[in-house]
């Protein structure tokens, strides 16, 4: 054999490996941690929902005091402890999902983020819900959560969900309904980005904060599901529980030919 030409097949497999575009990393947290994430948390009493960003509670941040301890990777058991079952499933797809910052009040936010390097995939998807306490504060001191998709490669900010639990209701829209001093989404909401050949193999960082009032007497929190490549599929069991429906569809049809 040609050990020039095996060289040359290894060389090019290696060039092939090393330009292979990254993916996300447990975007559904179904290895039931945050790995692949990172999370962080700290005391935002002291700072106005305009001046508050998820990256003040990431690691470096200048709010950074804890790594997201009061956030949480939940299952299919987990029922909203305020709202029940107003607020719906809390998992969007798969067996598992992210609530960011914890049920209980005291002025704290929880941050999530997760980077991708050279995405070329077409398209990037994700899904929330949130659940925020109306306290009778103004907006810029109510419960808050923001979240951001980044073009890293342009600085671009691609998309960008910022809502409060203000008095007036100005804070939030229609994909919120109330229960009570409660603003919550009753659906979980979709994000869906198309990456054209103008953003293709860039970098970009989907970052998610969930946040107390300023006055520190109300919470905010969210959840975060499904963030990849394309809209979650049914669990393989399902898949299985479909094939045994349709079987037995057909089984009947025949029956009912014969008879």
């Amino acid at each position: 054999m040609n050990l020039n030409y095996v060289a040359g097949v290894l060389g090019m497999m290696m060039l092939a490996g090393a330009a292979q575009a990254d993916s996300f990393v447990n975007g559904g947290f179904e290895n039931g941690t945050t790995a692949g994430w990172t999370t962080g948390g700290g005391y935002r009493g002291s700072v106005y929902n305009a001046d508050l960003t998820p990256a003040q509670l990431l690691p470096g941040g200048s709010l950074y005091s804890d790594s997201g301890s009061r956030g949480a990777v939940i299952d299919g058991s987990y029922i909203d402890p305020l709202l029940g079952g107003l607020v719906g499933s809390t998992i969007y797809s798969g067996k598992y999902a992210y609530r960011a910052e914890d049920t209980w009040t005291g002025g704290y936010g929880t941050a999530i983020s997760q980077k991708v390097d050279n995405y070329t995939d077409s398209q990037i998807v994700f899904a929330w819900k949130a659940v925020l306490e109306n306290g009778g504060h103004v907006e810029d001191e109510s419960a808050v959560m923001k979240l951001t998709l980044t073009d890293n490669t342009t600085g671009q900010l691609l998309v960008s969900r910022t809502y409060n639990a203000g008095y007036s209701g100005a804070g939030v829209d229609t994909r919120f309904q109330t229960a009570a001093n409660l603003f919550y989404t009753p659906e979980w909401q979709v994000e869906t980005l198309s990456i054209d050949k103008s953003l293709s193999g860039h970098s970009f960082t989907l970052s998610l904060l969930a946040a107390d009032c300023n006055p520190t007497a109300h919470t905010g929190y969210a959840y975060l599901d499904g963030f990849g490549a394309a809209l979650p599929v049914p669990e393989p069991e399902t898949y299985g529980m479909m094939l045994a429906g349709i079987g037995l569809l057909g089984v009947v049809a025949r029956r009912r030919k014969q008879a």
